[in-house]
């Protein structure tokens, strides 16, 4: 599989539902190459046989075969198939059947700006506390957490860095501070638009810990480089270094990788405590 994907250009798949998205973009891809072979030659044939040496005269009767007509049918129907029977059920499992923390889901949300990725998690409670634009802070508080609410205390963010587990769906809801962004996570098959003022789910499932990606990708051009998350909007004149990256854990690492957010947050709060002692 991995020397099939390479044939075709694809990146190597490490989502659950990305064996069914290659398979219509493997599909697509081989219609184009014979609508492109079949009206190369088609095109080829009509100058060959209506050159001005043997047409001196024009013909304004015109084509009295319906053959062309015939195919376009016969690729319109092939289209019709392939949208009908692959495209629209994998997109509809994806926007009908979103999980949550109540079916099993790991809950993370992304916030888009200029130019990075701010990556909210709800910590130990599973609750996401409230955000406040007067509390936005682009060096302290980029998202504007309202530490003061309960559900708050315990979540934690990063920028740039989205850590998940594997095996596990992920529901990430994506949302913008400023522009249109584009959360794409090419190994994932996941592309979703963050939109200003909308939060948009989108859920997905590791079946590959970052570990087993770069020994799959040793020996290629990707080795030593592991999973990104690209912004795929022109999104201003810093949209080419807005780049994150994702860590997929087994479920032990993932544990042990927020017990560490965890305590780094203690440590914070013991600060502000200090500090408020002067």
């Amino acid at each position: 599989m991995l020397d099939l994907l390479r044939k075709y250009g694809l990146p190597i798949n490490a989502s659950s539902h990305g064996g069914a998205v290659d398979e219509v973009i493997v599909l697509f891809h081989w219609l184009m190459l014979f609508l492109f072979i079949g009206w190369g030659l088609f095109f080829i044939y009509t100058l060959i046989r209506f050159r001005a040496s043997k047409n001196p005269k024009a013909d304004y009767v015109g084509v009295k075969s319906h053959l062309s007509s015939g195919l376009e049918v016969a690729v319109a129907a092939i289209e019709f198939v392939i949208l009908i029977g692959f495209a629209i059920p994998i997109w509809a499992t994806r926007v009908n059947d979103v999980p949550n923390s109540a079916t099993g889901a790991e809950e993370i949300r992304v916030i888009g700006q200029q130019f990075a990725w701010n990556i909210h998690y709800p910590g130990a409670d599973g609750k996401f506390g409230n955000r406040d634009l007067k509390l936005v802070d682009e060096v302290s508080n980029p998202i504007g957490l309202d530490r003061s609410d309960l559900n708050g205390v315990d979540d934690f963010v990063t920028v740039n860095q989205l850590h998940i587990p594997v095996n596990k769906p992920i529901r990430i809801d994506l949302s913008s501070k400023d522009v249109i962004h584009s959360f794409s996570l090419p190994e994932f098959r996941v592309k979703q638009d963050a939109v200003p003022g909308m939060s948009i789910p989108v859920w997905f499932e590791a079946n590959m810990t970052t570990d087993e990606y770069l020994q799959t990708v040793e020996g290629t051009d990707r080795e030593g480089q592991g999973f990104e998350i690209a912004c795929a909007q022109l999104c201003g004149l810093g949209h080419y270094r807005m780049k994150g990256f994702l860590t997929v854990h087994d479920n032990e690492g993932y544990a042990a990788w927020l017990d560490e957010q965890a305590e780094y947050l203690e440590e914070e709060g013991e600060d502000d405590d200090w500090g408020d002692d002067f």
